[in-house]
């Protein structure tokens, strides 16, 4: 694979709601990028959640609630959201964002961080701090524990 394909998954991976730095900085090591390239790609790509869902949010989600099964997909997906930020965001304001999102677990994103904060009524500005915050520390603890991991693992099989 050259590197453009690299980088272009990588990015993908990267900005999706379900893989995000957990998908992406993972395939980009595994495909020879080296940690400092994965990091900083990846993160940079994650980042830009918060402006682009920020403006869907803005526009073209307005269209889209006329239509019942997307208003109904996004009232669970809202309420979800609001429920596990609420005490986070009420403690902390709009670093409790930035430590929602930089918890590399399935649903505590950038995606769910961005919206759980429009929902709760953080400013544009506050939002896209904590979520670039959240993204650069997300990624380090990723690239973190995929590079010991793999360095144990190393350890571990020379041994056998």
């Amino acid at each position: 694979m050259n590197t453009l394909s690299i980088l272009a998954w990588t990015a993908l991976l990267s900005f999706l709601p379900i893989s995000e730095l957990r998908g992406g900085i993972p395939f980009a090591l595994a495909s020879g990028l080296p940690w400092y390239g994965a990091y900083f790609f990846a993160a940079g790509c994650n980042a830009l959640v918060a402006p682009a869902c920020w403006l869907f949010l803005g526009s073209v989600h307005k269209g889209l609630l006329a239509l019942a099964w997307y208003q109904r997909f996004f009232d669970r997906f809202v309420e979800r959201a609001r429920v596990k930020l609420h005490k986070g965001v009420h403690r902390w304001g709009w670093l409790g964002i930035a430590l929602f999102v930089a918890v590399p677990l399935p649903m505590t994103g950038a995606w769910t961080g961005t919206l759980g904060a429009w929902v709760l009524g953080i400013s544009k500005g506050k939002t896209m701090l904590a979520v670039v915050l959240g993204v650069l520390i997300a990624g380090a603890i990723v690239t973190a524990v995929l590079l010991l991991g793999v360095q144990a693992l190393g350890l571990f099989i020379k041994k056998v």
